[in-house]
């Protein structure tokens, strides 16, 4: 299961948190600083898997974004590392070549996403194809 998916900057700023487990706004902010810190100063010829707390974070960096996702321990690192890369993809397709402002003033639109993505903690779609298409039926009612 996954327990929250963060989108940082290298400069530690949050441009997208979603947190599928119940938690304080004091330990949400806790957790993405130790999270930022721990990327960030990561070798890059290391993995990408850490293990943090009782968990694991599987992370990729794009550009200047970190996109991480807090897992249990048991759940599978690649398949995970996957659904990143298809995320970004995805993003990538909506806004036609994806940068860090689009997510700041479309972040409704980024959430709309990931929840077509992400249910409830667990992967629910993983076709590209099918999620673009869905995207473009919501497009057309707005």
């Amino acid at each position: 299961m996954i327990r929250f998916l963060l989108l940082q900057n290298r400069q530690g700023k949050t441009r997208l948190a979603k947190y599928y487990v119940p938690l304080e706004t004091e330990e949400k902010h806790k957790l993405e600083f130790e999270v930022h810190r721990l990327v960030v100063n990561r070798d890059p010829k290391h993995t990408n898997f850490l293990e943090f707390r009782t968990h694991k974070v599987i992370y990729r960096r794009y550009a200047g974004l970190f996109f991480s996702m807090c897992v249990d321990v048991t759940d599978n690192e690649l398949a995970y590392l996957e659904s990143i890369h298809l995320f970004v993809e995805i993003l990538d397709h909506f806004f036609s070549n994806v940068c860090e402002l689009d997510l700041v003033f479309n972040f409704h639109k980024v959430y709309l996403i990931l929840d077509e993505f992400v249910l409830a903690g667990e992967l629910q779609e993983t076709s590209k194809k099918a999620i673009i298409e869905r995207m473009a039926e919501i497009d057309k009612m707005d």
